[in-house]
């Protein structure tokens, strides 16, 4: 790990890594395309269909829905972006540029921070962009409001990265990581509250959002935005504090579980 090697070179192999990563994203164009667009997209479409008929469990008030599935959005550019990303190690292994990464004088350690944290600046990125359509969804954005709300996507993204990480480490094809990941990913995001609350779905999928742990990231990210127009009140998810302490164990545990496949060697 970072005994085998000075501090200075575990980092710089680290950086090197993560800018590479960012590099080769922005060089592909469909990548980013298909990664911030398809949201979008589905965000427009279904949110204004609903927008004037979205009316929650328990209130009595029609509620904005392109306001209510903003979060919601933001948090599958999280999902999509972070997760799809560390496909790059397949691609890495495939062309033998992996392997030559692993038999460097660096700690497997740092290949597994500079993935990770690749993944999760090119997610950031791009929920950044989508920041900008606030306005659209009558989202009021303020500094306080902004910088806590990036500080929490930070986290989600760390935690998405290393489930992506963790799973295309022991995959041998793209084609079984996206059949894996597709299967998994959609019902993540839909059981995270992105496109209805809680209070509204029966017993046992009410049960599978209380452990989803995408539910309690979007629940954070919700009360960041605070968005003021009723649809921060129909969430009705786990407090603030809670939130935030699922979603870093989440990301320390996915960190974790990422470096600990990584060094196993075979």
């Amino acid at each position: 790990m970072i005994g085998s090697t000075s501090a200075s070179t575990y980092w710089r192999a680290t950086a090197s890594l993560w800018q590479r990563e960012v590099v080769r994203f922005l060089r592909q164009r469909s990548r980013i395309l298909g990664a911030l667009g398809t949201p979008i997209v589905f965000w427009l479409f279904i949110g204004s269909g609903l927008s004037q008929s979205f009316r929650p469990p328990g209130s009595n008030e029609v509620v904005d829905y392109l306001a209510y599935a903003y979060p919601g959005t933001l948090a599958a550019i999280l999902l999509f972006t972070a997760i799809f990303s560390p496909i790059s190690i397949i691609e890495d292994r495939q062309a033998g540029f992996l392997q030559g990464v692993l038999v460097a004088p660096v700690g497997r350690t740092a290949i597994v921070l500079g993935k990770i944290l690749g993944s999760s600046t090119l997610a950031l990125m791009q929920a950044a962009l989508f920041l900008t359509l606030a306005p659209v969804a009558h989202v009021p954005l303020s500094v306080l409001s902004v910088v806590a709300l990036m500080a929490v996507m930070a986290v989600v993204s760390v935690g998405l990265s290393g489930l992506g990480f963790w799973m295309a480490w022991s995959m041998e094809s793209t084609q079984g990581f996206h059949a894996v990941m597709n299967l998994f990913l959609m019902p993540m995001w839909l059981l995270s509250g992105a496109l209805f609350p809680a209070t509204g779905a029966t017993g046992w999928v009410r049960v599978v959002m209380m452990v989803n742990p995408l539910a309690y990231g979007l629940t954070a990210m919700r009360q960041c935005l605070d968005v003021g127009t009723g649809a921060g009140q129909v969430a009705h998810g786990p407090g603030l504090a809670m939130s935030l302490v699922v979603t870093t164990l989440f990301a320390v545990l996915m960190l974790s579980v990422s470096i600990r496949v990584a060094n196993r060697r075979g």
